[in-house]
Parts: structure tokens; sequence; C-alpha cells
């Protein structure tokens, strides 16, 4: 989907580079060649060359060509043979004989040396990974990872609005769905009815999203546990059914646990959800512009311990999200950090019984001058359906 270029975004990527001396960014990951160009690849083999001076150039597939002419902000686009008759190495060893080439004029050049982890192409299910002669083909490259995670934190008006996309899909999937949850389903079944409308419906959304696609951790009743599979268990009347949920629209990402229950909730999730809820609630508008990031993480857990949950929850209570689901900053009470105007953030606490069930909560955050502002539309806590 075409959007008009950022210059904002861009601009500050500029700025953070002759801070550092750089003369060019070489990118491969799909989320930063996303960030810079607009361009989110088929196969992960695209590249970007992003100088602090002059045009960016976008090497992409041949078979991307009108993908990249109908999307990408780049005016240079150089392209690569996916299959070569005399060349049998892979597609990759090409986008890198081009990037080679494109950078050969630029001194101080960076790559992303310490990527942790990244966003994926729209195949979505292989993945297309660095290879050592990526890493050794460009000299003494710097670092260009904690540059792109100081510019990506701050999100422009344009990301936020591509954001609140994905959250409008998310909402919309979780309403279907709460209209036909039943007893009688599995988790399997209630998750592909959430997955199948984000991509269904979500795919032409408003006229602006040319690809949805959603992805799911669903668990009912004794079956919620962090970090556990979807199954065939069956959904539990009168207990919760746990969505864990992301959905990517053109590459821009929203990350959400919301929570249905069919039937009257018992006694005992309605206490837990109103201690969670509290938490928060707290944590929501704790989450200003200069709050202290090790804070919250430590604000989150005391008030779970104090429900009756210490050392809850086993996962981070705050991410950013952007062109990742996951992406920096996170709190921790031992690392360091704040919270800005305009990044948004997952706030998500979660608290969890042995042996089974428990309770998490989640939304996306954009952080304004006058706090947190829920981007979800659809509720937290426990609904009914």
């Amino acid at each position: 989907m075409s959007w008009p270029q950022d210059d904002a975004k861009l601009d500050r990527v500029r700025a953070l580079m002759g801070d550092r001396g750089l003369d060019a960014l070489i990118v491969r990951a799909p989320d930063n060649v996303l960030y810079l160009t607009n361009f989110w690849g088929m196969k992960g083999y695209d590249v970007c060359v992003f100088p602090r001076e002059g045009e960016p150039v976008l090497i992409c597939l041949e078979a991307s060509e009108e993908d990249a002419a109908s999307t990408a902000w780049t005016s240079e686009v150089r392209l690569f043979a996916g299959y070569d008759s005399s060349d049998p190495r892979p597609p990759l060893a090409r986008a890198l004989d081009v990037a080679t080439s494109a950078t050969a004029e630029y001194g101080t050049v960076a790559l992303e040396l310490s990527l942790g982890t990244q966003a994926a192409d729209r195949m979505v299910g292989e993945p297309t990974t660095f290879t050592a002669d990526w890493f050794a083909a460009f000299g003494p490259a710097e670092d260009a990872t904690p540059l792109l995670v100081e510019a990506r934190a701050i999100k422009t008006d344009q990301e936020s609005e591509r954001m609140r996309l994905a959250n409008d899909i998310a909402a919309a999937a979780m309403e279907h769905c709460k209209l036909i949850i039943q007893p009688d389903m599995t988790e399997a079944q209630i998750a592909a009815e959430w997955e199948g409308f984000v991509h269904g419906e979500g795919t032409g959304w408003e006229g602006k999203v040319e690809l949805a696609l959603g992805f799911s951790l669903v668990w009912s009743g004794p079956g919620i546990q962090t970090f556990t599979a979807t199954t065939s268990r069956p959904v539990v009347e009168g207990e919760p059914t746990l969505f864990e949920i992301w959905v990517c629209a053109d590459g821009y990402w929203c990350d959400h646990t919301k929570n249905l229950v069919v039937g009257q909730l018992t006694s005992v999730y309605r206490e837990l959800e109103d201690g969670l809820m509290s938490v928060y609630r707290d944590a929501i508008d704790f989450a200003r512009p200069g709050a202290n990031l090790p804070e919250l993480d430590r604000r989150i857990r005391e008030g779970i311990a104090a429900m009756g949950f210490p050392g809850q929850p086993p996962h981070p209570i705050c991410h950013g999200v952007g062109a990742r689901a996951h992406e920096p900053p996170y709190a921790h009470q031992a690392g360091g950090g704040e919270i800005r105007e305009a990044m948004v953030l997952a706030i998500e606490p979660g608290c969890y019984i042995e042996g089974g069930g428990g309770l998490r909560v989640e939304d996306n955050f954009l952080i304004t001058a006058n706090g947190a502002e829920k981007l979800s539309p659809f509720p937290d806590g426990i609904v009914s359906a």
C-alpha cells in the first residue's frame, strides 16, 4: 500500500547518522527495510542502502519490481534475479553483490550487527536469515542496530496511523469471535476464526491495508499457561478464554491479550480480574513522558505479588511495538531508560496459577503529553460473549 514519504522519520535517522559519523546504513531485516523505504518484501532477500546524504537505494528481487514501484519511497531500485541460469548461488548472494556495488563510494558504513530479532517478510513461514558472507562483505562496518533502535522508539504520526489500523483489525476480529464462541469449540477452532477474520476482512481494510496477517495463541480455563501452544482443548464455560494476538498490517503491528468468557464468570476469576485490572490501570496512569521504565516494571510486579503471585509474570510487562510486534524499549527493573512522548508501548501484566489457569491483559498505548492513549477499541478485562 502506498503511503506518503515519512520525512519526519527519515530525517531523524539521518540526524542520528550525523551524530555517529556514518555515511550509510546497509539494512537487510525486513522491518528495517520497511522502516526506511516502505517496501515490505516477499522473501527477505531485499536490502536498503540508506545514505546520510543523497538518495537511498532499494535492492530487491526482479519478481518484486511492481511491488517496489507501487509502494517504495526510493527513486532508485536495483533488481537481482531469483534464478540465474549461469549462477547456482542462492538469491541472497546476488543481492549481496548488488549491495556491495551500491556502497563502494561510502566510507563509514553500518550493518545490523547486534540484531536479536526481526519481523518476518510477507511469506512469514520460512524467514531468510543472514549469512557469514553478509557480515564479512563490508569490511570494518559499525553496528547500525543501536541507531535504528533509538530512531524507531519514537513513532511519527504516520506510524501511529498505521498501527491504529492493525489495532482496529484485531478488535474487529475479537468482536467476531465474541459472537460465535461456544463451549463445544476447541481453542484451535476459535483461534482459526480469529486469524481467518484478520486475513479475510483485514486485507483491504478501509482501502488502506494491502495485506493483513494474524497470529494467535489461544488458551481456555486451565489451559492458560504462558509460552504454551494452542491445542484441541475445549473452550471452558465460566472461565476466560485468553487470546494472545498479533496483527501485522502492511508491516506495522499490534500486540494484544484479550479475554472472552462464555456464561457466568466464576467468582475466583472475577476476583482475579479485579486485582489484575487494578494493577493494569495503575501502570497505565504511570506511563507518562519522563516516567522511569525500571520503576514501571517494579510497580507492576509488586502489585502482582501483593495479589498472591510473587515472582510473576515470567515475561516482560512492557515493550515497544511498531514495525515489529516486540521491539525496544523494554521495561526491566535492573535496566534503564524512560518513557518518552510518541512511543507506542504494550503493557501486559499477567499472573498464572500453578497447574494451569490464570489471566493476562494487554493493549497498546500511544504515549502523549497527557498520558497513555489506548489504541484498541476492544475492552480490556474479561468480556462476556
